[in-house]
């Protein structure tokens, strides 16, 4: 009996549905996309109006195969794709793929719960052509730039992978607030704390509302202080309130997720699909502040049960955002009587609470506080001191989202004119701090207040731009600073000088070398594509597309005629323009110019310049170091290698340097790798255990050699083999001696054998035929 085939993109999600839609229906997966352009070529016929070409990728064959087979039993097809851009590109691909009709119901829902799933099936729609096409005009425009620029970069940027559209902004950003931060100069002030007492010996914490500028006027203060009255001038109290904000989007589920949970925006993405696809929540991709009236209706009724009625609130949210699509929902559990889901990872099980605690505070009444400032006279001075307290009259919903407690915040009860008493003073030099650095959520805050991302592709815009290393997520330890303390200890003016620690950074995004040249290549050459404004102006000529019927082709035509002007201009931009080079002084030892640039292999100093006598020295470039704030005695610093760590017997000088491929210690002609310690740090013992390692793995490597001669016969992972002794890329060849000898001894061969064996005098043993079993 032929049933009904419903397609959807994930295996996990096919089996819940299943098991919604009963016998009658069976559920399959896309596993994603099904079709690509090809990857040898563009597949963008550029003069026949960007016609694109698709085929079906190499992975997706058999699954191609196999859902056509399952259309020509099943009596009916359903397309239930993600109901995003993306999941209507798949849905079309389907289409054309399994040869449907274009009239084939697409089915959409943004949760997948009995009821949801059930509604979808009765109310089909047809692939929305003008959502593909807006999913279309993105791919190809980004193909075309992934072409067409990627060899320029290849050609003239050393260590530059790619330029992707989007990626390329947010790169951007994380050098242009680098740059802000280096370029920031700290202004220093001095800020007051104080502790006062009542009669009653109730202590107050009080500052004063502003700064002093320097130290001199800080002094003054204090010194005054020591002769002066204190007495309280005002006391004001004003009732204030704070409200819940709206349920999850995507940005902000990614940002929260950071800030409460420590998770990365990949990391919350992931989970939230899992989430999703087992049916605890709404699709996860989204920018709609909408709950359904069903889910308003569900949080009253869970609100009044557990907390009273007064703790209840409705509220409808609105995005101000006119691409946002208000059909979708924002994200929230599909059961809002489950706080809490078990038999889950625990970290999906926190990410599920915070979703929930949200949604159910976004329906819930403001939180009432009393907030208080106390001003506090000082005789003979024209500044006052201030406290500030805020008492929690009703929490509201942050019964459930957020809950601080207040206790710390309340102010002892004071009269106008009650005297008080200092306790304890300080004034403390302070710095001014730069701009914070990026974390992956703030990043994505950023890309969606400027309008070059979309919910569907926050999370692969801050993914991507580390996976080609422009941008590292990072921690650091911070320097050691210097700061001037003013205290008042026994009715005495005391000054001090104590340290603190700056600069400590956590999870911080940080651009590399590489960063800062693409940047500044892409700035000066190809600026519509680094352009913040043209970026978000592309993505709104895509929402055009799909909501108002705009033809694809002019707005990929729009992008790709300036575009690739400047890419037939790169011609002639030579490579060292593009290094990055900056000379940063003169050696003392040799006089010659240190400089530092971009190169083949990475960033590296250099002493000297190539068309000197003697050949230049070079030290790469390492840890935090970077082309742009490198100083010129750091650079000196590298080149403090190779350093000798000992003299051995057995072994003889053993050194420690940094290479191509990382830190080595060297002996002999021997190296191994550093892995968990420096050059620099290395003692001999921890050297020695590394050497004997090494010396251990050879010995059980080698198999044969023979008398002067570099011809060997080693162990490897795939088994025996026979080494002509030459390095890689310089005539190294290996024999795998089963290939070539079969089953005989690799300790039997003979050195005549072996040269045979390299020079392809001897043919590979043909393997035996298998005997083909007799029909019956």
């Amino acid at each position: 009996m032929s049933k009904n085939l419903v397609i959807v993109e994930s295996p996990a999600k096919a089996k819940t549905i299943e098991k919604f839609l009963g016998k009658d229906y069976i559920v399959k997966s896309s596993i994603g996309h099904i079709r690509d352009m090809p990857k040898k070529d563009m597949g963008i016929d550029i003069e026949n109006n960007f016609e694109p070409t698709y085929e079906i990728t190499a992975d997706k064959k058999k699954v191609v195969a196999d859902l056509r087979k399952s259309v020509k039993i099943s009596e009916k097809v359903y397309l239930a794709t993600d109901e995003d851009r993306e999941g209507e590109a798949i849905a079309w691909h389907l289409l054309k793929a399994l040869n449907l009709p274009d009239d084939t119901p697409r089915i959409v829902f943004h949760e997948i719960t009995k009821g949801a799933i059930t509604n979808a099936i009765t109310q089909p729609r047809v692939v929305d052509q003008n959502i593909v096409d807006a999913q279309q005009a993105r791919r190809i425009i980004d193909r075309l730039v992934g072409f067409e620029i990627s060899p320029v970069l290849w050609r003239k940027v050393s260590g530059a992978r790619s330029a992707g559209r989007v990626q390329s902004p947010v790169m951007r950003l994380v050098v242009e607030r680098e740059r802000e931060i280096t370029d920031h100069t700290a202004k220093n002030t001095y800020k007051v704390k104080a502790e006062l007492v009542n009669t009653a010996g109730e202590v107050i914490e009080v500052k004063i509302g502003k700064d002093f500028a320097n130290k001199a006027e800080a002094l003054a203060f204090s010194t005054a202080l020591l002769s002066s009255d204190l007495s309280v001038a005002s006391i004001e109290k004003k009732p204030s309130k704070r409200s819940p904000k709206s349920p999850f989007i995507t940005s902000t589920l990614q940002q929260e997720a950071s800030q409460k949970l420590g998770f990365s925006v990949k990391q919350t993405m992931t989970l939230a699909q899992n989430l999703y696809r087992e049916g605890a929540i709404t699709y996860m991709r989204t920018d709609s502040f909408t709950l359904s009236e069903e889910a308003i209706s569900a949080a009253e009724k869970v609100i009044k049960q557990e907390f009273g009625e007064q703790y209840h609130q409705t509220r409808r949210y609105k995005t101000k955002d006119a691409g946002a699509q208000e059909a979708h929902e924002a994200i929230r559990p599909t059961d809002l009587t489950k706080p809490s889901i078990f038999g889950i990872e625990d970290q999906a099980a926190k990410l599920y609470s915070l979703i929930y605690k949200r949604t159910l505070a976004s329906q819930m009444s403001d939180a009432q506080l009393e907030r208080t400032q106390i001003k506090i006279n000082i005789t003979g001075r024209d500044e006052q001191f201030l406290a500030n307290g805020e008492v929690l009259v009703f929490p509201g919903f942050l019964r459930v989202y957020d809950y601080l407690s207040s206790e710390d915040k309340l102010l002892p009860s004071l009269v106008q004119g009650d005297a008080l008493t200092l306790t304890s003073f300080a004034a403390r030099e302070s710095f001014s701090k730069a701009k914070p650095r990026y974390t992956e959520a703030s990043l994505v805050k950023k890309i969606e207040e400027m309008g070059i991302g979309r919910p569907s592709t926050f999370a692969t815009m801050v993914s991507t731009v580390q996976e080609r290393n422009y941008v590292t997520k990072e921690t650091r330890e911070g320097t050691e600073r210097e700061f001037q303390l003013i205290e008042i200890i026994d009715n005495k003016v005391v000054e001090s000088t104590s340290t603190e620690t700056t600069g400590a950074e956590k999870n911080k995004l940080f651009p590399t070398s590489v960063a800062y040249l693409l940047t500044d290549f892409l700035v000066k050459y190809f600026d519509d594509i680094i352009d913040y404004q043209f970026t978000a102006k592309l993505e709104s000529n895509f929402d055009t597309i799909a909501t108002k019927n705009t033809p694809w082709q002019g707005v990929v035509k729009d992008f790709y005629t300036p575009f690739h002007k400047k890419i037939e201009g790169a011609e002639n931009i030579s490579r060292e323009e593009v290094s990055g080079m900056r000379e940063l002084g003169t050696d003392p030892k040799s006089g010659k110019p240190v400089s530092v640039r971009f190169g083949r292999y990475g960033a590296f100093a250099q002493i000297g310049h190539k068309d000197d006598e003697d050949k230049p020295l070079f030290a790469s470039l390492r840890g935090s170091l970077n082309l742009e704030t490198i100083t010129f005695e750091e650079a000196l610093e590298l080149f403090n290698m190779p350093r000798t760590v000992g003299e051995t017997n057995d072994f003889g000088t053993i050194k420690a340097n940094y290479g191509r491929f990382g830190p080595y210690i060297q002996y002999g002609k021997k190296y191994v790798s550093l892995k968990e310690t420096t050059p620099e740090e290395v003692t001999l013992e921890e050297a020695l255990v590394l050497i004997k390692a090494k010396e251990k793995f050879d010995a059980e490597r080698i198999i044969k050699t023979f008398d002067n001669e570099e011809i060997q016969i080693l162990n490897g992972r795939f088994g025996p083999y026979i080494w002509n002794g030459k390095k890689k890329g310089k005539g190294q060849k290996n024999i795998t001696i089963k290939k070539v000898f079969g089953e005989k001894l690799p300790s039997d061969l003979t050195l005549e054998e072996c040269k045979k064996a390299i020079s392809n005098k001897l043919k590979p043993k043909a393997k035996p035929k298998k005997k083909k079993a007799i029909k019956k």
